[in-house]
């Protein structure tokens, strides 16, 4: 064909083959034209049948709407060490579970267990999301219908808090910002899609350093550190707004966690940078595993009876078992404040001996002056929470609980990468 157009010399006999062919394959291609918007148009009202036919997609999303008998839970930092926690309770009750984590702190790993071990559709979601992002929550409840929330999120190290103080930018990014103002987003979101009923984690932080003890709910809230700071500003807005509203609100305030899942599916996993600043039985695990030389004690000199730090320490189990019972006692128009802890102190000195015992491990300790921030001596009167939610700590034995966390430690030594077998 080309030569024939570049050759007018040629026979006209050979024109007509090149023209003839030229009819062929036009035909050709217009037969095949023909045929392919065919089955185009065959495929395309299949898909449409399909789709039609397709529940999950015929259908509103399960949590788009709100169904009788079956509470919908928003759980913020659900991917955190207490928030997964939280959501596997919250599902081995029949609740309905949306996640929303920036998994700044949170982990994926604890979102595919929760998955893996509730398959079911209808269950749990999980929502990448910043809490900082006013049109993101936005959208969130929006598109879902939460009948309440569990407000986790946050940075909660006292020391990282303080890391330095001269860097007071840092300091409102990580902490006010992260704590306190996306603590008022949520609020507004929930105000703006009518969800009534807020149970907030809070902290024994709030207190500072009170002049009594046991703390009381009364007991004046003067915190000594950003952490606490900022959550008590969180609560002093979340207090407004319950005034002018109908809203349900739960306050716990508890105090320092340990332990971890009694089945070994969920444990503590923090990100490398962070573990100098984490909870003591973090350092304590790492140093039996040899991540970490040995252990470091900050703080010898209170006024304790052995010189370090008294804390009360409350075991995973029993603080999500608090929450559920607030949930379920959460009243329209009511606030409920309670400290959640054992009534118990223990001091550091008591704590690693327990998790020397726990562990099997001689732990190396290095005594260091104290931590910024930090406080001689916090242990909570727990006489409110067992009068009005029927709340007591059962999990009370600090050697038990270390030991429960440490199975989990010591077979997933990657965290929530792949479990190691269990030393003997």
């Amino acid at each position: 064909m080309l030569n024939f157009n570049r050759n007018r010399a040629q026979p006209r006999a050979g024109r007509a083959l090149s023209l003839g062919g030229m009819d062929y394959l036009d035909s050709k291609r217009k037969s095949n034209f023909v045929g392919k918007i065919i089955l185009a148009a065959v495929l395309t009202a299949l898909c449409i049948l399909i789709i039609k036919q397709s529940p999950s997609l015929s259908s509103p999303s399960p949590f788009s709407r709100h169904e009788p008998g079956v509470t919908h839970v928003l759980v913020t930092g659900g991917a955190g060490f207490i928030g997964s926690h939280a959501a596997l309770r919250l599902l081995k009750d029949s609740h309905r579970i949306t996640i929303v984590d920036n998994l700044s702190r949170g982990n994926l790993g604890a979102i595919k267990v929760l998955r893996e071990q509730f398959p079911e559709t209808g269950r749990l979601q999980f929502i990448y999301a910043d809490l900082g992002d006013a049109k993101a929550v936005n959208k969130i409840f929006a598109e879902n219908a939460f009948d309440a929330v569990m407000h986790f999120a946050a940075v909660a190290y006292v020391g990282e808090s303080t890391l330095d103080p001269l860097r007071m930018d840092w300091t409102f990014r990580k902490y006010y910002h992260n704590i306190t103002s996306n603590t008022l987003v949520v609020l507004e979101a929930m105000a703006a899609h009518d969800v009534k009923t807020l149970i907030y984690s809070s902290t024994c932080a709030t207190y500072g350093e009170p002049e009594k003890m046991p703390i009381t709910e009364e007991t004046p809230q003067a915190p000594i550190n950003p952490y606490g700071k900022a959550k008590k500003m969180a609560e002093d807005i979340i207090l407004d707004f319950s005034r002018n509203s109908d809203m349900a609100v739960m306050i716990l305030r508890y105090f320092n966690v340990i332990g971890s899942d009694p089945e070994g599916r969920l444990g503590e996993a923090p990100r490398t940078e962070l573990r100098e600043h984490g909870r003591i039985s973090g350092a304590c695990f790492d140093a039996a595993l040899g991540v970490i030389p040995g252990l470091k004690v900050k703080g010898t000199d209170y006024k304790t009876a052995d010189g370090t730090c008294i804390r009360d320490y409350i075991d995973v189990t029993d603080l999500v078992d608090a929450h559920v019972k607030a949930l379920g006692k959460a009243k329209p128009g009511k606030v409920g404040i309670y400290n959640v802890g054992t009534g118990k102190g223990r001091s550091v000195r008591e704590f690693v001996d327990a998790c020397k015992k726990a562990t099997g491990v001689e732990i190396k300790v290095e005594y260091l002056s104290r931590r910024p921030g930090d406080y001689a001596e916090v242990y909570s009167d727990p006489s409110k929470i067992r009068r009005e939610l029927n709340w007591t700590a059962q999990h009370t034995d600090l050697k038990e609980s270390l030991q429960t966390a440490w199975r989990w430690q010591n077979s997933h030594r990657n965290g929530y990468g792949s479990p190691l077998a269990m030393d003997s």
